[in-house]
């Protein structure tokens, strides 16, 4: 260990000259600048120029803080091994000056475990999460630090209810409110519930998202009952006073008088106290009932939106059949003006199918489908065989796809390489089009498709997902594949993205989480 820890150091001392020691605030405040910006290569950069320069200074609470900023940005863009490296880095640090100072740096090591925590979670990884989650809560408990234990309380609310442990992560949240209502730390309270509701927007957790928000709403509502029950002590604490007043000042009749007066003071302050409670509880009745009333109205507008939809697509069937009939007829007259209409009316058949869909994948996006385990390099060679007869004989088909097996939903994942392989054979007159696989984590991989057709627009890139983004000819397609991908992807816990840097044709990237 104590070598491993040299050699850092002297990492460290080369990497890091005088100029750049002295520049170390510098470089830590134009990272967070960077930060803001979102420019992430960046500011990752300059927080670790600023970690070793902090670290060679001997500065390591500033030099953690910007070394887990630095790991949050490499694993932000799944470079987890970077990430895992440089949390080693910072634990071999702060072991060897624990040594050095015989004391142990809790909140430094509290820090670091927390970023390694936060990668598992990423990873979905619950066994190492759980591990890690057991080690901050030994630090927390080891400390005696009550902002390490706050912390602890946050980072548990958030792990169980990233892995669907909510009635554990009820249990960590409501233990946070409860002590800073004790304390009467308000504002703490408010920020809890509005973090709450940022973990469960980032995890998709609509229930818990609306729950935790009608909570909120009581809560706003409710504080100011508690602050006037506040008052309400303070002023029954003068009241005691008083009376304590009154019994040693019996007999001066000038010291009742201000008494009687002082107690018809209390009594109108408690009146106009009761009825503003009073008006409080009715204000929030009201406001209860109308959060129900909005929600209710959205289901029922969305349930009409899907039946509207449904109902237009059968009610254009039985038209469309009788057109197909017409056209049976004139093809012995005209085929070529049979074969343009029938082409349009397969396409109206085709889009009614797909507005379908549209509607049917929005509303069902918090439901998952159904996943097993199978051979990645059988199952793209057989998806390249489905489109070989729509390849033109020039192009060349490359799969570049090893042995290794996956889970996940290997209907639906061929459905989105079709699409894009079709479209590449379709647009790719000549040179390549391959098929790619590449794991990029322990539970994340990616699927490339690239070819080397005209490619797309820059300014038509942003809107390739959007349905409805062009209004064109039905018979050239109606534009619903992408965004059907796209969608089918979201439901599979990935995303699906085009390569704007690539510029030789056309690329288009599949993340899973597998």
């Amino acid at each position: 260990m104590r070598i491993s820890y040299i050699i850092i150091t002297l990492m460290i001392s080369f990497c890091a000259t005088p100029q750049a020691q002295n520049k170390a605030e510098e470089w830590m405040q134009q990272a967070q600048s960077s930060l803001e910006k979102k420019d992430y290569t960046k500011a990752r950069y300059l927080f670790i120029q600023a970690y070793k320069g902090l670290a060679n200074e001997g500065k390591y609470t500033q030099a953690v803080e910007c070394g887990t900023q630095a790991a949050s940005l490499y694993y932000r863009e799944n470079y987890y091994q970077e990430a895992f490296d440089l949390c080693r880095q910072m634990s071999q640090i702060v072991a060897n000056e624990e040594q050095a100072g015989q004391k142990k740096l809790y909140d430094l090591r509290f820090l670091i475990t927390k970023e390694r925590l936060q990668m598992y979670i990423k990873l979905r990884n619950a066994a190492q999460a759980q591990l890690q989650l057991n080690t901050l809560d030994n630090l927390a408990s080891e400390s005696g630090s009550p902002g390490l234990s706050e912390n602890l309380l946050y980072t548990k609310a958030d792990y169980y209810y990233t892995f669907g442990q909510n009635a554990e992560g009820d249990a960590a949240f409501n233990k946070l409110i409860s002590q800073y209502r004790e304390k009467k730390e308000y504002g703490k309270v408010s920020e809890c519930y509005k973090n709450l509701i940022s973990i469960a927007r980032k995890s998709n957790n609509i229930p818990l998202m609306e729950q935790t928000y009608e909570k909120y709403m009581v809560w706003t509502d409710s504080v100011k009952a508690l602050t006037a029950e506040d008052e309400l002590g303070a002023l029954q604490q003068k009241y005691d006073s008083s009376q304590q007043t009154i019994q040693e000042k019996d007999g001066k009749l000038a010291s009742k008088q201000y008494i009687i007066a002082g107690l018809c003071t209390l009594a109108a302050i408690l009146i106009a106290a009761l009825a503003f409670l009073a008006f409080l509880v009715l204000r929030f009745v009201i406001l209860n009932r109308k959060l129900k009333k909005i929600i209710h109205t959205i289901t029922e507008h969305s349930e009409q939106q899907t039946g509207f939809i449904q109902s237009i697509s059968a009610q254009m069937a039985p038209t469309l059949n009788k057109m197909d009939e017409s056209v049976a007829g004139l093809q012995p007259a005209d085929s070529g003006q049979a074969k343009a209409i029938q082409a349009r009316i397969d396409a109206l058949k085709q889009f009614g199918v797909h507005i379908q869909e549209l509607s049917a994948l929005e509303n069902s996006m918090l439901e998952t489908y159904e996943v097993q385990s199978f051979s990645v390099s059988t199952f793209c060679k057989k998806v390249m065989e489905k489109v070989k007869e729509d390849i033109r004989p020039e192009v060349e088909v490359v799969t570049d796809v090893p042995q290794i097996e996956i889970k996940t939903n290997a209907e639906q994942l061929e459905r989105i390489l079709l699409h894009l392989l079709k479209n590449a054979a379709i647009y790719t007159t000549s040179g390549k089009i391959k098929l790619e696989f590449k794991k990029k984590g322990a539970h994340i991989c990616q699927f490339i498709v690239t070819d080397n057709g005209p490619g797309i627009p820059a300014e038509k890139q942003e809107s390739l997902f959007k349905p409805f983004s062009e209004i064109k000819d039905l018979a050239d397609g109606d534009g619903l594949g992408l965004p059907l991908c796209s969608l089918i992807a979201g439901k599979m816990n990935g995303t699906l993205s085009i390569d704007a840097e690539y510029k030789k044709g056309c690329r288009f990237i599949l993340v899973l989480q597998v």
